[in-house]
């Protein structure tokens, strides 16, 4: 151990960064990826821990053990520190392989330092708050309605969700105050559902116990509204949801044609917001892609804070997958879990699913899957996503279907705007989702050529990389698509 004992300066430097990150309004990727533990020094060398390989790999490959080391450098005028990463069972390992004689001298160093990277782990699934307290997860207490393991901490965000993650973190610091309403929506398993219920838990645990926070199902809103109809309850149900200080209402896709139902969520929003309480809703769609729904009650929804929820990409899937794993108390090797990653880019729930027969496998069998017996094990899943056979009928009736236009029309030659549109997508939709060659697609759509059709194709993938929201608008057809031939 060296005498210099650069603790004092690496705590320091932690602290600097954090303020750095926290004034560019991006705590949460220091909470992310500066999740380092020091466990002791050299006269050139600073030993620090990390929870996982994972993590260790994307801190290195994001660039961020750089800016951890430069900040040392700058702090201490030592030009020459270097750092050492090692994971928690590495230190752990190594703590125990020694004997009592040998670890005596570093006994309180060693222990101190595994109590910190054992705390730096759990603040993973503690509320967000500026000074946390190492017992907080034990204090944390759960409300009837609210799933507890949906936390910001077990959320990873990625570029899909960081705008969603980040708005909602807000809302749940500023309850009523910063965004009122928030509408989230996006296609199944991405996130929703858990970032509602993360805001909720928050603000629950956050000094809201005593606040009446409510979070239910449009169909069970519903539901509970036809009851309360038919029993003579009505005015109970008004006090009930037009008193809250939280409403979390989820799926409101769901009262599409409810006529009597979407009137009473119309009062019911205008009570709430007079009080300033916080509403939260969730959608599969933009809210005004929702046929047959109050335009009053759309304005409504439409005037606070709406974002769409993509697909993660590549890097957020590995994220999510070790994420997962984590919390599970489980390991899995790098192997396995690029392969998920790869090969299921749905959503979350997916990802989920074979991580669970995977595991599921192993608790059964006894063995620790390889690569091999994991690809057997998802073989039902990828072959099925690959061998999927979706129709251009189907493709032609769902577009034709969104845009209130007949299938002919969709087909035909009218060069009208609202026609045009629609035809175009159609054809890059069909080039994305089946293997039919440009020469027969321009014979499906009204015996056009093959350089009209990718000329058509062509500019809605221009588009889309300069328009967000017609990307998310086509990921929704796609996603009715394949739900509509099952």
């Amino acid at each position: 151990m060296s005498e210099n004992n650069y603790e004092e300066a690496w705590d320091y430097t932690m602290k600097v960064l954090h303020d750095l990150y926290k004034s560019q309004n991006k705590e949460d990727e220091f909470k992310i990826w500066f999740n380092m533990s020091y466990v002791e020094d050299t006269i050139d060398t600073i030993t620090i821990s990390v929870a996982s390989n994972f993590l260790r790999q994307m801190i290195q490959k994001k660039g961020y053990f750089d800016v951890v080391q430069n900040k040392l450098k700058e702090i201490t005028g030592q030009n020459d520190i270097t750092l050492n990463c090692i994971i928690k069972e590495e230190l752990v390992s190594n703590s125990n392989s020694k004997n009592d004689s040998e670890s005596k001298p570093v006994e309180s160093k060693k222990s101190e330092s595994k109590k910190t990277v054992q705390s730096s782990t759990e603040i993973e699934s503690k509320p967000l708050e500026e000074n946390p307290k190492s017992d907080k997860k034990s204090e944390n207490k759960k409300h009837p309605l609210l799933q507890e393991e949906y936390t910001f901490e077990t959320f990873i965000p990625g570029d899909n969700s960081n705008f969603a993650y980040n708005a909602s973190i807000a809302v749940a610091k500023n309850p009523g105050k910063q965004y009122n309403p928030i509408l989230l929506y996006g296609g199944s398993g991405l996130g929703k559902t858990h970032l509602m219920q993360a805001i909720g838990n928050y603000i629950y645990n956050n000094g809201g116990e005593k606040l009446k926070i409510c979070y239910v199902s449009a169909e069970s809103f519903t539901n509970e509204f036809i009851f309360s109809t038919k029993e003579g309850k009505t005015n109970a149900f008004k006090n009930k949801y037009r008193n809250l200080d939280v409403l979390l209402l989820d799926d409101i896709h769901f009262l599409q044609g409810k006529e009597s139902t979407q009137e009473e969520l119309f009062y019911t929003f205008n009570a709430l917001h007079e009080k300033k309480a916080q509403m939260v809703y969730t959608c599969d769609r933009p809210i005004k892609e929702i046929k047959n729904m109050a335009t009053r009650l759309v304005s409504r929804l439409s005037n606070g804070l709406c974002i769409d929820l993509q697909p993660p990409s590549y890097e957020t899937r590995v994220a999510i997958l070790q994420k997962k794993i984590d919390l599970m108390g489980k390991t899995l090797s790098q192997d396995i879990i690029e392969y998920i990653a790869k090969n299921i880019e749905t959503n979350v729930r997916d990802l989920e699913a074979a991580l669970n027969k995977v595991f599921g496998y192993a608790e059964l069998v006894g063995k620790t899957p390889d690569l091999g017996i994991t690809k057997h094990l998802l073989k039902d899943v990828m072959d099925s996503r690959s061998s999927e056979s979706i129709s251009l009928d189907t493709i032609q009736k769902v577009i034709a279907d969104n845009y209130q236009i007949s299938i002919a029309d969709l087909k035909g030659k009218k060069r009208d705007k609202k026609f045009v549109v629609p035809r175009q997508i159609a054809i890059y939709i069909a080039r994305e989702l089946t293997e039919i060659a440009y020469t027969e697609l321009g014979n499906e759509f009204g015996g056009k050529d093959h350089s009209t059709i990718m000329t058509a194709y062509k500019k809605i993938a221009e588009q889309i990389k300069i328009d967000p929201t017609l990307e998310s608008k086509i990921q929704l057809f796609i996603r009715e698509i394949k739900e509509y031939k099952k």
